[in-house]
């Protein structure tokens, strides 16, 4: 279990820019990419879309997916790009890690959000960011790493409520101006040998399963192996038995297992439509006296073992039962042998050499208020289209 939850009280961690660090970090980027999590080549596509945005003095928001941990430093090469640096809005968790990434991080334009309640302190940076207009700053609207380049997950409702927030703050300064949000869509593809690369990963999952390596199978079907092998286990744990059906089947089943009984004690057995929506109330609910220390060490104990249940239905929920069905691109074979690996050990080797591509989107104005005019909110709605539209796109720049 990563350490994705902390038990003591929060402290909004402000944005310290420096230029210094920024220099030094943007000098040592390309190695560290290469060397932390293979990226050895990138490309930025339509960057002049937000250098316009910049060169208009819009205060600029920029939406990107959000598939791979190294996200956020690959964004740092539009940053090169455009020649500007750019905020980021981070789990308060990542300023826990280390005393290097929680010194690091702000001086490099990040600032903590709370996803376990309602963070004022986070939302007024970021409205200040954005109606200041000096920087951009970067959101990722599916609120945690995806492992899933081929896949959108559901996006958070607040990405237009900051950006009309900061539109209205905007608009009221002098002199006014605009609030714009632009998608933005990441896409990776690996070109070295594939089998070559993870057959040393396959080999140590299957020696846990106390398996000889099943190197005689084609490798989608050795993947596909070992994936039912660890879901049979997560079976065994939780149900006493393994199911029957597909993945695509037995996954939202064992989901459900895992989140029904805390939202029946916790939440009035009120169920929200997204798994990760469900997940975030039930870590609000649960969190509040763990971090007070209202509670006896039985108790907590208890509440550690409802937040790593949480934490496996999170695991559960990236897992897609037909992602490796028909003839799956390598990326998807290596993206679900980094998830197993991860899963494992919270932590997954790099595989070189990857290629980024970083797509940025057209311009969506932000404006004070909502057009309630239809069901649901314009500009998520564009921002959705344009990212579903970018995904589409960026598979067919693959270099030859």
């Amino acid at each position: 279990m990563q350490n994705v939850i902390i038990a003591k009280a929060y402290r909004f961690v402000p944005p310290r820019f420096s230029p210094f660090w920024a220099r030094i970090i943007q000098w040592y980027l390309p190695t560290f990419l290469r060397k932390s999590f293979g990226i050895t080549s990138w490309e930025c596509v339509h960057a002049e879309r937000l250098a316009a945005s910049l060169k208009a003095g819009c205060g600029v928001l920029l939406a990107s997916n959000h598939c791979r941990p190294c996200d956020p430093a690959v964004l740092g090469l539009l940053s090169r790009e455009v020649g500007r640096p750019f905020h980021v809005m981070a789990s308060w968790h990542l300023f826990m890690q280390s005393r290097a990434q929680s010194f690091l991080l702000p001086r490099l334009g990040g600032f903590s959000v709370y996803r376990e309640g309602l963070d004022r302190e986070s939302l007024k940076c970021a409205t200040r960011i954005l109606a200041e207009a000096r920087f951009p700053l970067i959101i990722f609207p599916e609120g945690f790493v995806t492992r899933n380049n081929d896949r959108l997950m559901n996006l958070m409702d607040g990405v237009a409520f900051l950006a009309r927030a900061a539109a209205k703050q905007r608009a009221a300064s002098p002199p006014p101006g605009k609030v714009v949000l632009h998608p933005v869509f990441v896409r990776y593809f690996f070109e070295g040998d594939l089998a070559g690369t993870i057959a040393p990963v396959l080999r140590e999952i299957e020696a846990r399963l106390s398996w000889r390596p099943q190197s005689h199978l084609p490798l989608r079907e050795r993947i596909v192996k070992a994936g039912h092998a660890l879901l049979a286990l997560k079976e065994m744990e939780y149900l006493g038995a393994t199911q029957s059906g597909g993945a695509w089947e037995r996954l939202p089943r064992l989901l459900d297992h895992l989140l029904e009984p805390l939202e029946r004690e916790w939440t009035g057995g009120r169920r929200e439509p997204d798994p990760m929506t469900r997940i975030k109330r039930l870590r609000t609910a649960i969190l509040p006296e763990m971090v007070h220390g209202e509670l006896s060490e039985e108790e907590g104990a208890r509440r550690w073992r409802e937040l790593a249940d949480l934490y496996v239905a999170q695991q559960l929920h990236c897992y897609s039962g037909d992602y490796l069905a028909d003839a799956p691109t390598p990326e998807r074979l290596l993206e679900t042998v980094e998830r197993y690996e991860e899963d494992l050990t919270d932590m997954a080797r790099p595989h070189a050499p990857i290629h980024a591509v970083i797509s940025v989107g057209e311009a969506i104005e932000a404006t004070s208020t909502r057009d309630r005019s239809g069901e649901s909110d314009p500009v998520a709605n564009e921002l959705r289209r344009q990212l579903e539209l970018m995904l589409e796109e960026s598979k067919t720049r693959r270099r030859t």
